[in-house]
């Protein structure tokens, strides 16, 4: 498993984009995590899956809510991470409401949530490999801090907590 000290994996994401910008054709876009991550300092989220319920009712709302306090406490870039693909991603960001507050980024095969060792498999429920729930805070690609939730707990990954980690 990914600890604090440790550099993000080197790994594709994919992003749907609503707009034109930035030179990026609406539709899915390739992130190069290590090129996007480096030089700033990103609140990173992960979750089981878009539209599931403690995910669309609490872990990306205080994200978006919290959004001009992470800027004020140095955090460039929040991004929502799931086991998803980009075209759902790219619906759960306009139903949450995410605007440009939350990049919401698809890993579609799992390779990221692989090579993090934080999967969670869901498969007696329908719902094949994901991403267990954590947050991190990362500066320059390297974990700074590291919130692994227990099985079926919304307790340490909260926006609240990794605010309170981006202003120590």
């Amino acid at each position: 498993m990914i600890q604090i000290g440790d550099t993000l994996p080197a790994a594709v994401l994919m992003e749907y984009s609503e707009v034109e910008g930035e030179g990026c054709s609406i539709g899915p876009n390739a992130v190069d995590v290590a090129k996007a991550a480096a030089g700033k300092t990103i609140a990173l989220f992960a979750l089981p899956g878009a539209y599931t319920p403690t995910c669309s009712a609490k872990h990306v709302p205080g994200f978006v809510q919290h959004f001009d306090d992470f800027k004020a406490a140095g955090v460039d870039e929040i991004w929502c991470v799931s086991v998803n693909d980009a075209f759902v991603m790219g619906a759960w960001a306009r139903d949450q409401k995410t605007g440009t507050k939350v990049r919401m980024l698809a890993d579609g095969s799992a390779d990221f949530t692989k090579a993090t060792g934080l999967t969670l498999d869901l498969t007696s429920r329908g719902m094949g490999l994901r991403s267990n729930r954590y947050s991190m805070l990362v500066k320059d690609g390297k974990v700074a801090s590291l919130n692994v939730e227990g099985p079926g707990k919304f307790e340490v990954s909260d926006a609240g907590t990794l605010l309170a980690q981006a202003k120590a």
